[in-house]
């Protein structure tokens, strides 16, 4: 495996890992752009009115449940005859992985959204603020943590996933396992695999610090500075009985 990764001819040409592993971004980013357009705004709607909520669980469920690889082999049966470019097997990739990260992100933006402190929903609506408004700058705030968690793993998901597009004669980095197994060359293998395992580990990684750079501080509990103290250790401070100095016998 390490002499296949070290091989300057697997660098290089349109068949090298660079320009599969584009390929494998490429299906990520708009499987995942796709999938959050489709379940952000109806988990936002449903959390907000509290409507729909079976439709998340039986949604969720549902799309989970679903075999990865028939689902695309029976995509590709319907769509491709439509088609006589590589649309006909893209597209089917893409529904397939957008089916597949849906679910995560859809449940914990109503789980977010829904698990906002009525109190502070409460207090804004005192304040004279709309429902749109109460949703933007009061909810979604405090729902942030928990949405952001969904696209994390649907993005683990996608990535490791996409691989499947190799198995129609796609591009990306399963096209190392797929023809690695086809050529019996398990250093090949070996290589996609952990080329996919790193690229998920990145992706979650990256994930983790834009969580952390853009979550409200009031929401997570960290500290900005050394010299501020949290309220917590504040009251802790206040609370703390002075000693009294006992009477000297003298």
């Amino acid at each position: 495996m390490i002499d296949f990764l070290l091989d300057g001819a697997h660098w290089t040409g349109p068949e090298g890992i660079p320009a599969l592993l584009l390929q494998h971004l490429m299906y990520t980013f708009l499987a995942l752009f796709a999938a959050a357009l489709i379940a952000v705004p109806l988990g936002l709607y449903i959390g907000h009115t509290g409507r729909g909520a079976v439709v998340v669980a039986g949604l969720a469920n549902s799309l989970r449940a679903l075999p990865t690889i028939g689902l695309l082999i029976l995509l590709v049966l319907v769509i491709a005859p439509s088609f006589s470019s590589k649309l006909a097997y893209l597209i089917p990739s893409l529904i397939v992985l957008v089916l597949l990260a849906i679910p995560p992100i859809l449940t914990n933006t109503y789980a977010g959204i829904r698990s906002v402190d009525p109190a502070a929903v409460d207090a804004a609506r005192g304040m004279g603020f709309r429902s749109m408004r109460i949703l933007t700058e009061v909810e979604m705030p405090c729902a942030l943590p928990l949405m952001l968690s969904g696209v994390r793993s649907a993005v683990l998901q996608i990535v490791s996933t996409a691989t499947v597009a190799a198995y129609i004669s796609l591009g990306g980095l399963g096209r190392l396992l797929i023809d690695g197994k086809a050529q019996s060359d398990y250093a090949q293998m070996a290589a996609g695999a952990v080329l996919v395992s790193l690229l998920a580990l990145a992706f979650d990684l990256a994930i983790g610090f834009l969580t952390v750079r853009v979550v409200s501080p009031g929401i997570t509990r960290r500290v900005r500075s050394s010299g501020t103290r949290s309220a917590s250790a504040d009251t802790a401070v206040a609370a703390r009985p002075t000693s009294v100095p006992e009477p000297s016998l003298t």
